[in-house]
């Protein structure tokens, strides 16, 4: 039992709870998921089983599309409505679209953020929420990060609602904390759902009441949700070579991309990557058959 399952998770909810979820409803304890959820969150999570564990690492290099709603005149310890209250602020004029448009216009493109303390970067091997719960004083570095696309949706005197799609390793209630600084008040981030990690979209995500249903024959295969990588098919002769960690010499082959997803007779067999200048296939991560 190998693949992929595109999780609807519901707030409340940790990305572990989910995994632990899974790993009832399957029978299994090799479950792992990709790119993690803050329990006050809601979204797409795409969960690992069995030997597409080893394929996580490849989900949360990819791009992803949020939608936030960012609540003004309020700024949190957290970055987001669940932290405690730092500032409140109520006496400023109403924005009007171009005023905002303006502000979002300058965190299109390549941007520098600090992710917050409280979440699960590592600061020298610890998670920053766990240095800052036992009472050390955190420092995060600061970081650059792609915004793809940021719409503003809708907004109101006190709220604006964005979707963005935004590089691997963005920090949406950052992002809300800093269009907020750059319309002159506090803000945070009230309302959080991830739409897309890659190919897995909120559109064709299974709710845990689904996965319960459906159980295994929810599984997706394991290479389904890997298209940002080019995809190779080595000569069958030789997937017996790549599955025991071997090269093979691939004459005249163009890599558009740094990772392959390697076939053999069309079965999908691992993870490789092309060395121009020793025109060699060799294997990154064997999943086999």
């Amino acid at each position: 039992m190998s693949g992929f399952l595109n999780i609807l998770k519901p707030p409340g909810m940790s990305s572990h709870d989910v995994v632990g979820y899974v790993r009832r409803v399957l029978h299994t304890k090799k479950v792992g998921h990709a790119g993690t959820l803050d329990p006050a969150a809601a979204g797409v999570l795409p969960v690992a089983v069995g030997t597409a564990t080893r394929l996580i690492e490849y989900l949360e290099l990819t791009d992803k599309t949020y939608r936030a709603e960012i609540k003004l005149g309020i700024a949190t310890d957290s970055g987001d409505d669940t932290g405690k209250v730092l500032t409140r602020q109520t006496d400023w004029s109403d924005f009007d679209r171009s005023t905002i448009e303006a502000a979002l216009a300058g965190f299109r493109g390549k941007i520098r953020q600090t992710p917050p303390a409280h979440s699960a970067i590592k600061i020298n091997g610890q998670r920053a929420c766990d240095l800052l719960r036992a009472g050390q004083e955190v420092e995060v570095p600061s970081r650059e990060v792609t915004i793809y696309r940021l719409e503003l949706l809708a907004h109101s005197h006190d709220s604006l609602l964005i979707d963005c799609d935004c590089s691997k390793g963005t920090y949406i209630r950052s992002l809300c904390q800093d269009i907020g600084e750059a319309l002159g008040v506090p803000a945070t981030m009230s309302f959080l759902l991830r739409r897309r990690v890659g190919d897995f979209t909120a559109e064709n995500a299974l709710t845990l009441e689904e996965l319960s249903a459906a159980g295994a024959g929810a599984l997706l295969p394991a290479d389904q949700n890997l298209s940002s990588m080019q995809r190779f098919e080595l000569n069958p002769k030789r997937e017996k070579a790549f599955c025991n960690g071997l090269s093979s010499t691939v004459r005249n082959f163009t890599a558009e991309t740094e990772s392959l997803r390697v076939y053999a007779d069309g079965h999908f067999i691992g993870i490789g990557r092309y060395d121009r200048d020793r025109e060699e296939i060799l294997p990154v991560k064997v999943i086999g058959r």
